[in-house]
């Protein structure tokens, strides 16, 4: 059974950040580590109650931040990303003064964040040599 929620569990958000990042996507681990955990909401998916997924939110103003967003690879494909990109996007409607979400997509799953509603916004560019594009969701 999946469940997706926020968590005070940023060791196992961590945990599935260095698998899929650092381990699957060569991120190095100076960039993956930015020390902004601390400050930022977690939001964990498990599947009978082990971690698959996470997605970590930060707040700058009216601007909801969305990052980190990972799923296990035997995850991918199930709709658990998109479950976990809606439950994101309701922890912020619960934030007075957010207005806008905004993530930094990878560019093979800007159709992704799409389907979800995002718009992509200005020129692609590189994060830790992977290819990107802003996406804005208005609330």
């Amino acid at each position: 059974m999946i469940h997706i929620a926020p968590t005070r569990d940023i060791a196992a958000c961590r945990a599935l950040r260095r698998t899929v990042f650092i381990e699957e996507q060569g991120v190095s681990e100076a960039i993956e580590v930015d020390g902004m955990d601390d400050t930022a909401i977690h939001i964990l998916a498990t599947d009978n109650g082990t971690p698959v997924g996470s997605a970590r939110l930060l707040v700058q103003g009216e601007i909801g931040k969305v990052g980190r967003v990972c799923v296990l690879a035997h995850a991918r494909g199930t709709g658990l990303g998109a479950a976990l990109m809606r439950a994101a996007v309701a922890e912020f409607r619960t934030i007075p003064g957010v207005t806008k979400v905004k993530l930094g997509a990878q560019t093979h799953a800007l159709e992704f964040y799409e389907r979800l509603g995002f718009t992509a916004t200005g020129p692609e560019y590189l994060q830790a040599g992977i290819p990107h594009r802003d996406m804005i969701l208005t609330l």
